[in-house]
């Protein structure tokens, strides 16, 4: 484990976190970073991702970040940091990488980079790349079965580190990607929630980006210029049906912009009692006023 804590009650005041001390001063930039901050916060509060310690207890929340140094995790820390640095999110924050011994891993970016900014980490090695190659048949993604072992460690981290979450760098796209692949392929209405608990009923996973655009994300992490490490190291790419999912998205956009927007606001605007699953809304307890005959049209 390599951590180094940071002060968290530090005033903001004029003060730039060292995160930000090499950012872009352009209007562009500043209008991204407020935008990102205002979405991050709203998915926050929305789905009520701080749970507040019991009065008296004096504990804050603590939340372990994900980080595979890809532009959507580093684009998480940033502005998880920039909202606790201005004071709006009271939590301490521990960044976690898990190197899963992927061939031409470089081991020494995230640790030199989390170091640098001052943020509080662990690095963690559990070779997991070798079961994935010796249980996925050749010619297959390994992305699937790498991604539970993946997240099975990080579950387990969290509770070793007294985490009451473990937050994850999911988008707007991976949040509509997810709903019509189980639309189109597993025959349910259900996407990626905001906030939820995992199967064994210990750990918080929240996705404080829901609401943000991939677009702002890499856009971001250009101005950012974070140290990006691929995501290709071992050869395995998404599915097929991710990627069928993505490009059907981005169609629907460029023929009809804003149409993403509009999906993402449709899942939070649901109507039971206008879909057919009878386990969801009682239509047995619906019928015609009184003293009328319903029809049946024919």
């Amino acid at each position: 484990m390599n951590e180094q804590i940071v002060p968290h009650d530090m005033p903001p005041g004029d003060a730039v976190h060292p995160l930000f001390a090499d950012a872009p001063s352009s209007v562009e930039f500043r209008k991204l970073r407020k935008r990102l901050v205002r979405q991050a916060r709203e998915a926050i509060e929305t789905f009520n991702m701080v749970e507040r310690a019991p009065t008296g207890t004096g504990k804050r929340p603590r939340w372990l970040i994900g980080l595979s140094g890809g532009k959507d995790s580093y684009g998480l820390l940033a502005i998880l940091i920039d909202l606790q640095w201005r004071g709006l999110l009271d939590v301490d924050l521990l960044a976690c990488n898990l190197d899963q011994g992927q061939p031409n891993f470089p081991k020494h970016i995230l640790p030199d980079y989390l170091a640098r900014i001052g943020v509080a980490h662990r690095i963690e090695y559990q070779d997991t790349y070798s079961i994935v190659t010796d249980k996925v048949p050749e010619g297959n993604t390994y992305c699937s079965l790498c991604s539970r072992l993946r997240r099975g460690n990080l579950y387990r981290i969290a509770r070793e580190e007294g985490c009451d979450a473990l937050v994850l760098g999911h988008h707007r796209e991976d949040v509509l990607e997810t709903f019509f692949m189980n639309l189109f392929h597993g025959g349910r209405l259900a996407a990626m929630p905001a906030k939820l608990i995992n199967d064994e009923g210990e750990t918080l996973v929240l996705r404080p980006l829901a609401f943000a655009a991939e677009a702002d994300l890499a856009a971001f992490a250009r101005h950012m210029a974070f140290p990006i490490i691929p995501c290709d190291l071992c050869g395995s790419q998404d599915g097929l049906q991710r990627n069928a999912m993505k490009a059907m998205l981005n169609d629907m956009e460029k023929r009809m912009p804003g149409r993403k927007d509009t999906m993402i606001r449709a899942l939070t605007n649901v109507r039971p009692s206008h879909l057919l699953d009878a386990g969801l809304f009682d239509f047995t307890t619906l019928g015609a006023p009184s003293g009328q005959t319903a029809s049946i049209p024919v």
